[in-house]
């Protein structure tokens, strides 16, 4: 393949698709805003050029990398350039960063720090735009907007929505939902990937620690909270732990600290989906009727069926609430009969933005009470930890509350992409040896491809499984299987990349790193004695003690068209 010579040394080119990939494996961190390997190249904030032998200057994010060129990354003219795109962006941004969701983490704040800026010569002459807070999961500051086109690309080509785009031209442009539109009034799934890619504070999650703190020293209210799988492998990065490293009783600890009553996991609200859905599909296959069914975990995808697909509401789509619905209503429920005479706060933590969606739903309400009080994203908490002062790397770990301290392994790799479909063949399989476990690890239901194929016997007939990952994905399923092209009996939907280890409430993370989740909730899955959802003997208490017959109740719910 050649080589090219980057600040004097030979890099090897070995299929990367443009010159900044072969320059960051060269190990030279060169500043970008617009550029994501899994995202098309837009090549529109410059901030990643560099200089030729003849003194030409070109983006290396759009070039392609030839055999024998040479290119410099970091000389004056460059560095000229760079300091004048950071000064033109910041003289047109709003610069409160004391107060910005985003400070810490913004793009513009590190690299405005990295080449020393500290004037600026030209005035803003922008007038300023008022704030959408339409979306009870996001906000949209268009004032902090630097028009890197991100949002616009994820959403595009991701989900397929296409709910942000640029709008006018010149020192007008902008970058809005069509007609102008708030955010809640255009089909926006609340996934929060646009939120997750913006370098800056211009699309933020919706923040709902003060309500946190205020239930908490409420001392009238009882305060609990159930944690989502995913959230254990992303949350130590935070604070330094390395990625995928399970901080579940970390989590535990800090809560308590800071004055929550009781803790459980959300894998036990998993468990019982596993069940239920296991259930239903099993019905559903013996008499291949209403084939194939998709998964209903996932907010952001119940939505998009919802306006783009009403077809799949209440028919192909599985009955049974998500995981966090479930257990609230145990959780609810559990309350009720224990006499207590405070107020229960039913909190959420959750790698997920469209889960503050979900819980607004009026489906998950009870006398206009919703079931989940509050969802917290895992950044949320991250913000609560270091607001209250715990060294969250030093506490020692502590174990979920009882009666719900038991899940299953089969519950805990919900958080990852191909995990529902997982765990519901483990509940269908006949065989449950560590042998037919571990053989079904193989059959193709892992993996951070967008479409994921299976295939495997179950009592004595061929389960066709499909695992699908981000919308667009999902839109291309559907289409294959209305044209007669496609032919599966189970198909698992998430809209965020590699499923919820790749959430927008989560730690920003590239595949590399979402890898690492995803090995980590693995890894949790081989230690865990339980490995089948069905062998979880919390389960059984909670079927006869707090469920008692109301399954169709508690666990399962017809959506509004």
């Amino acid at each position: 393949m050649g080589y090219m010579i980057i600040d004097g040394q030979k890099v090897k080119i070995e299929g990367e698709k443009n010159i900044l990939e072969l320059i960051r494996k060269a190990n030279i961190d060169l500043p970008t805003f617009c550029y994501y390997s899994e995202l098309s190249v837009y090549g529109a904030c410059r901030m990643c050029i560099v200089e030729d032998k003849w003194g030409g200057v070109t983006a290396s994010c759009s070039t392609p990398p030839k055999d024998g060129m040479e290119i410099k990354t970091n000389t004056p003219k460059l560095q000229k350039h760079r300091k004048m795109i950071l000064e033109l962006l910041l003289s047109t941004h709003c610069r409160d960063c004391t107060t910005c969701a985003k400070t810490g983490k913004c793009r513009l704040q590190e690299l405005a720090f990295r080449f020393g800026i500290k004037t600026i010569r030209f005035d803003n002459s922008k007038e300023a735009k008022p704030l959408d807070t339409s979306s009870i999961a996001l906000v949209r500051d268009p004032n902090k907007c630097i028009l890197c086109g991100d949002c616009v690309r994820v959403c595009q080509e991701k989900q397929g929505l296409g709910v942000l785009d640029f709008a006018y031209r010149g020192f007008e442009m902008q970058v809005v939902p069509g007609f102008n539109q708030n955010l809640a009034e255009t089909n926006c799934v609340n996934c929060g990937q646009c939120a997750a890619v913006c370098p800056t504070g211009a699309i933020t999650v919706k923040d709902q620690t003060q309500t946190m703190w205020e239930a908490i020293c409420d001392e009238r209210k009882k305060v609990v909270v159930q944690i989502a799988p995913a959230v254990r492998v992303a949350l130590g990065e935070e604070f330094g732990i390395p990625s995928g490293e399970n901080v579940f009783g970390k989590i535990v600890a800090a809560l308590k600290l800071m004055g929550v009553d009781e803790v459980f996991d959300t894998a036990l609200g998993a468990d019982l989906t596993v069940m239920e859905e296991a259930k239903e599909f099993a019905e559903r296959f013996k008499k291949g009727e209403n084939l194939p069914q998709y998964t209903s975990c996932c907010p952001a995808w119940i939505k998009y069926a919802q306006e783009k697909h009403p077809e799949l509401i209440n028919t192909a789509i599985s009955s049974c609430r998500s995981p966090m619905q479930m257990f609230a209503s145990v959780i609810k429920e559990y309350h009720k009969k224990s006499g207590s005479d405070k107020e229960l706060v039913s909190v959420a933590i959750m790698p997920c933005t469209a889960k503050k969606y979900e819980a607004a739903r009026d489906e998950f309400k009870v006398n206009g009470v919703p079931n989940v009080d509050l969802v917290l994203t895992t950044q949320e908490l991250a913000t609560m930890i270091r607001g209250a002062g715990i060294r969250f790397d030093n506490i020692e770990e502590i174990d979920a509350d009882i009666p719900f301290d038991l899940g299953s392994g089969a519950g805990v790799i919900f958080g990852v992409t191909g995990g529902v479909t997982e765990a519901v063949l483990r509940r269908c399989m006949e065989d449950k040896s560590h042998e037919a476990l571990r053989e079904l690890a193989f059959v193709g239901v892992r993996g951070k491809d967008g479409i994921k194929e299976a295939q495997l016997e179950v009592g004595g007939k061929t389960l066709r499984a499909c695992v699908v990952h981000g919308l667009k994905n999902a839109e291309h399923v559907i289409q294959g299987i209305q044209s007669g092209q496609l032919h599966y009996d189970i198909i698992e939907v998430m809209a965020c990349p590699e499923g919820c280890i790749g959430g927008a409430g989560q730690p920003f993370a590239m595949h590399p790193e979402r890898d690492k989740r995803a090995k980590g909730l693995y890894h949790t899955d081989k230690a865990m004695q339980i490995k089948h959802s069905d062998k979880n003997p919390v389960l059984a208490s909670v079927y006869s003690n707090i469920i008692c017959g109301k399954q169709h109740e508690m666990l399962h719910v017809k959506y509004n068209k």
